[in-house]
């Protein structure tokens, strides 16, 4: 169901929200990445806060939809998602990477309620999701499997596999979101090894295939939506989106990729968020 303009304005300012979480959270470490979390704040909202059947008070509820974090660094977007929605205190956040936490840089599945998968190494994370949509398909379940990978992710050959195998299988059940941000750690991804067209590739694989602004909360919700009614395929949402989003200063920089704010930049980039939402800056503290 599309949301009224009202639940828009709310799912913006939730996602402005989250942004905030995730600078002060990688201020307080003092590692981790910076550019990918806050590019797909939008998106994880748009998920968590109106597209995904679950329950925090019920983690491990059997008829959940499933989220898959492929690209595991991009973890603090996840976290601060997951807190806000109620899965642990938001307070946590401000332990990531610590000794013991249990937000470490990479998810790991059995540390935190909510995670569905560890996720590490690159290329791993729309298998597990093809598998599980298989899984549900197989057992007649109407769980729908949601797998998040980043583009220059799509240079893993074990993507293609994955692939391969849900184009064959006709995984209806499973939806894939692209973090099209044209940026990985050595730079930009045409300049790497270049995707281009990947919209066509993935449709030669016989997957439905939409693109949409990631920042658009009405469109990407569109997008999601459309991808449920589609029964004869996969869907893949290549969603463009502005890496460092919020933070004009290190928007499409990729130097950002893995690098985290220092204590300085971190108020800044706090005020800048606010000031982009309209709202008053105050001291980060």
């Amino acid at each position: 169901m599309m949301p009224i303009d009202a639940e828009i304005i709310a799912l913006e300012s939730r996602a402005e929200g989250i942004r905030e979480t995730i600078v002060a959270m990688l201020v307080a470490a003092g590692s981790g990445h910076t550019a990918g979390p806050l590019g797909m704040a939008d998106i994880f909202t748009a998920l968590y806060f109106h597209i995904l059947n679950h329950d925090p008070k019920r983690p491990e509820w059997e008829d959940r939809d499933r989220l898959i974090l492929s690209n595991g660094h991009i973890c603090p977007v996840l976290y601060a998602a997951l807190a806000h929605a109620g899965y642990f205190p938001i307070e946590e956040c401000l332990t990531l990477r610590k000794f013991g936490s249990r937000l470490q840089g990479h998810p790991e599945r059995e540390r935190l309620p909510g995670l569905e998968t560890t996720s590490g190494p690159l290329g791993e994370g729309l298998s597990q999701a093809a598998g599980m949509a298989y899984a549900f398909r197989m057992d007649e379940k109407k769980q729908r499997v949601y797998c998040l990978m980043g583009d220059g992710e799509q240079d893993e050959g074990s993507v293609w596999e994955a692939i391969l195998f849900a184009g064959k299988q006709k995984l209806h059940n499973l939806t894939a979101i692209i973090d099209r941000n044209n940026i990985q750690i050595d730079g930009v991804t045409e300049d790497v090894l270049p995707l281009e067209p990947l919209a066509d590739k993935y449709r030669a694989f016989n997957w439905h295939v939409l693109e949409v602004n990631g920042h658009d909360m009405r469109a990407f919700i569109a997008a999601l939506e459309e991808a449920k009614t589609i029964s004869e395929k996969p869907t893949m949402i290549i969603a463009h989106t502005i890496p460092g989003k919020g933070v004009p200063e290190i928007e499409s920089d990729y130097h950002w990729h893995g690098k985290p704010p220092t204590k300085e930049e971190g108020e800044r980039f706090l005020k800048e968020i606010r000031t982009m939402r309209g709202k008053v800056p105050h001291e980060y503290a």
